[in-house]
């Protein structure tokens, strides 16, 4: 039996649930359809069926690039990620979407920005002694963890800690911000996302992401349900809003069907896996089954988009060099999804095997030949740690 979600009620849902559905969900299915000369588009063209409608969108989302560089976790290959600092810097670099948050609750309710509810490894919680006793191991989709839990602490608690950098091997200069930004709310988000939209005069896009909702809801601290009273709260929870919500478990996104009308994106894995949800209810089916015109159909029926692994697009060989494209990004624009891939990443041990120069794993490697041919496989957008270097990238590309 899972635990009563304390907001699980909540009567506002049934208002963005009509709100969604009707004649501007048919739009909004129809997303990837052809534009004016026949190429294929992506968010543009969903803000283009959709119209004016109500919400925060300002201009819509046909005012964003394509394709549309999203910052991953902010500038997050320049700044510990996932605080104010690292989406700032995003923007600044030229970022069409900040990722401003992986939503995790606090044991007091609140939704906070952090890779994982697990903290150890971006907070400087360690150095801590009054929490000493926090540090546990727990199941986390069925893995063992051990470190501190944000679950396990109030927000009060939370904000004494400051973020540090997440994998300092590669990127050593980043550790010179160690210590300097704490953690931000979903909340200090969308204030802040206001507040730069004012300050930049453009609508500014974020697209949070639900972690671990499974894991969640069992602990009675529903996700779905909490970031739709936040979005109702700030009046974002519209279908042009500028507020892109994902996860890597489909039921989570159809729950959030639900009870808001903002754009929706299954992330996708390894073709190999099962997300956490289907494997808890016994669901058999893969990654691979669920990138089927058939799956990709279905997924079309409560969500605007796919957040596949780039290795969905274009995989690689046993060397780690790339081979020919899927057809996913076909298939996808058939079923009316838009696809936003993860992750583009400077370093080379990130890139594929054929772009890396030399050996050391803080240099950059050839990233620039990686976009162009992720680019050229039509995808609508990418998420990059560096959003400078994605921008450049598609202006090379789209030039050329």
């Amino acid at each position: 039996m899972e635990a009563q979600d304390p907001e699980a009620q909540d009567p506002e849902a049934q208002g963005s649930q009509e709100r969604r559905h009707g004649t501007g969900r048919r739009a909004l299915l129809g997303a990837a359809v052809l534009g004016a000369g026949g190429a294929v588009i992506g968010l543009s063209g969903t803000a283009a069926a959709a119209g004016g409608g109500r919400g925060n969108g300002g201009g819509g989302v046909r005012s964003l690039p394509r394709p549309t560089i999203i910052g991953h976790r902010g500038a997050s290959g320049y700044r510990p990620e996932h605080t104010l600092a690292s989406y700032r810097l995003a923007l600044d670099l030229g970022a069409d979407i900040v990722e401003a948050g992986d939503l995790v609750p606090t044991k007091d309710g609140h939704l906070v920005c952090r890779h994982e509810p697990e903290i150890g490894g971006t907070t400087d919680v360690a150095d801590h002694p009054e929490f000493a006793d926090r540090k546990a191991t727990k199941q986390l989709d069925g893995v063992p963890v051990t470190g501190w839990f944000t679950e396990d602490f109030t927000l009060a608690e939370l904000k004494t800690l400051r973020a540090v950098e997440r994998i300092p091997g590669n990127r050593p200069h980043n550790t010179l911000y160690n210590g300097r930004f704490e953690i931000p709310t979903f909340e200090e988000v969308l204030r802040w996302q206001d507040k730069q939209s004012r300050k930049r005069g453009k609508q500014v896009w974020i697209y949070p992401e639900l972690k671990h909702p499974t894991y969640f809801r069992k602990l009675g601290l529903g996700l779905e349900e909490r970031i739709a009273k936040v979005l109702r709260k700030h009046g974002k929870d519209k279908r042009n809003s500028p507020v892109i919500v994902q996860s890597f478990e489909p039921t989570s996104i159809q729950r959030l069907d639900r009870l808001v009308g903002n754009p929706l994106v299954v992330l996708l894995s390894g073709a190999d896996t099962r997300p956490y949800d289907f494997e808890e209810s016994g669901d058999p089916r893969t990654v691979a089954d669920l990138i089927t015109p058939a799956g990709l159909r279905e997924i079309a029926s409560y969500a605007q988009g796919i957040g596949p692994t780039l290795d969905l697009v274009i995989p690689k060989d046993a060397d780690g060099r790339l081979t020919e494209p899927t057809t996913l990004v076909a298939d996808a624009h058939r079923a009316g999804l838009l696809l936003h891939p993860w992750t583009m990443r400077n370093e080379n041990p990130f890139l594929p095997a054929d772009f890396r120069k030399g050996t050391d794993p803080d240099a950059y490697g050839d990233v620039f030949g990686a976009y162009r041919a992720y680019f050229a496989t039509g995808i609508d957008g990418v998420f990059t740690d560096q959003p400078d270097t994605g921008v450049l990238a598609r202006e090379e590309f789209v030039n050329d």
